[in-house]
């Protein structure tokens, strides 16, 4: 069965009869994630040889598109997902690719951090984001601002300062339950209804070195692959209700 039919069902069994309450009650939409992850459409952009869907960009903003239509908040989760695992697909480890793969693993962006005067919905002001590193281990220090899923995916996709000093972020992939993360009980993001839109805080999070994304002198280029996918990936447009679709497609 082809990913187009996958998505079909998807659409139609799970996340459009649960669109209306995830917008209202600002209810993330795990079961249409779990749907999609069961399907392989969390993995669509995995290479086959690791049970993924081996599609690249263009499938995934078709998909992202058709989710966005009817559940901007899933559309949303989605967009964020595949451009993190564009990133964990370069340059992570076997183990987690297959994890995404398996439909069993949802990752996210943490790239925008929260200004020096705060964010909104903020209690004040807070420092700029910081890495140090002693060993084997780095310490991220943050508050990152509209991470989509927080709470809720299994890994952040984590843009920080480099420990050497240059000039471009290093970009680490750390696991929702690593030390010192710490996500507010409400979210307070801007991101569609339901998407979990919020602040992620790191103080600091402890993550092993080899968690950063990349090699040396690959920042550029991890960077500029983040940046492609999400420039390509659609954004989350309003709703349509089903009846203007059904009158659109008739």
């Amino acid at each position: 069965m082809s990913y187009r039919s996958v998505l079909a069902h998807i659409l139609s069994s799970t996340i459009e009869p649960s669109a209306e309450q995830t917008s209202a009650r600002e209810r993330f939409p795990r079961a249409s994630v779990v749907a999609l992850g069961e399907a392989g459409l969390l993995g669509l952009t995995v290479s086959a040889h690791l049970g993924g869907g081996g599609r690249g960009l263009p499938e995934a903003a078709e998909v992202v598109t058709e989710v966005a239509r009817i559940c901007p908040a899933t559309g949303a989760v989605l967009r964020s997902h595949y451009a993190a695992v564009a990133l964990i697909e370069a340059y992570g480890g076997p183990w987690v690719r297959r994890r995404v793969a398996d439909g069993g693993h949802l990752s996210t962006l943490a790239l925008t951090d929260a200004g020096a005067d705060g964010e909104p919905g903020s209690d004040g002001p807070h420092p700029a984001s910081f890495a140090s590193g002693t060993g084997d281990v780095a310490a991220l220090h943050a508050r990152k601002h509209n991470v989509v899923g927080a709470g809720e995916a299994d890994s952040y996709v984590w843009s920080a300062p480099p420990v050497d000093g240059g000039d471009r972020p290093d970009l680490w992939l750390v696991p929702a339950d690593a030390p010192g993360l710490f996500v507010p009980a409400r979210p307070n993001g801007t991101g569609p209804r339901g998407s979990g839109a919020s602040t992620v805080c790191a103080d600091p999070v402890l993550v092993p070195a080899s968690a950063r994304l990349g090699r040396d002198g690959d920042r550029r280029d991890v960077l500029g692959t983040v940046l492609a996918w999400l420039a390509e990936l659609p954004a989350a447009r309003p709703a349509v209700p089903a009846p203007v679709r059904a009158k659109a497609l008739a």
